[in-house]
Parts: structure tokens; sequence; C-alpha cells
């Protein structure tokens, strides 16, 4: 089973686009961690690491907004023994578009096919 993990600065833009998700692939299981630990803006390592192990898939593609969390995201997928893909691409474009795949039911070479053109590269 695939998934999506959504980490993001404010707790706001991960639900947003959580909901968004849901609209194309309710289907499939989608963790967020948005903000700190104390509501601020910022990442939480502790809140990604919990979006990991709360995702039931064997195979998540984990979108983020900003560098910090990315290290975060870094940091936990050290700790996970799940694969994880950092996809590296636009938050929203790639979250949308990977939804839409898994919810189609396209393969891994298919989804990464399709996230090429929307990558950033000096990530």
């Amino acid at each position: 089973m695939n998934g999506i993990i959504l980490v993001s600065h404010t707790r706001g833009m991960v639900e947003g686009l959580r909901a968004l998700l849901l609209e194309v692939a309710g289907d499939i299981p989608i963790t967020i961690a948005g903000g700190t630990d104390e509501g601020d803006v910022g990442t939480s390592f502790e809140k990604i690491q919990s979006a990991i192990n709360e995702n039931p898939a064997d195979m998540i593609y984990a979108f983020h907004d900003l560098g910090s969390a990315k290290l975060n995201l870094d940091m936990a997928i050290e700790m996970s023994d799940k694969t994880i893909e950092i996809t590296n691409a636009a938050f929203v474009e790639g979250a949308y578009v990977v939804a839409s795949l898994i919810g189609a039911g396209a393969d891994q070479d298919t989804i990464k096919k399709n996230l090429d053109p929307i990558r950033i590269k000096n990530r």
C-alpha cells in the first residue's frame, strides 16, 4: 500500500492540503505534521515521527515545504524501518500528482516519472 506524509511549518497548510488530496483519492493514507509542539510556526521532529508511525502504508511519499522541515524529516526517516521517499517535488503540486496516481493504481515507476517535471532540482 502507498501513502503520503505532509510536513509543513504550519498545521493549517497540511490540513488544507490533506483535505484537497482526500477529494482526489479518499482511500489512501495521508498523515500530517505541521507546526511546532507548541502550535507555533516551525517543525517538530516528534510530530513527523508520529506521522510516519501512524501511516499504515509500506511505501510512503513524503512532501515538505521548507528546508528545516526536510532536515527533521531526514532524521525521522533514519529512525524508521518504513520505505519513505522524500520527493523533492513542489509541495502542493507534487502531493496532488502522487495522490491522483496512487488513487488511479499507478505503479512506483509511473509515479516517479510523473514527478520528474515538478521536482525542485537543488534540494
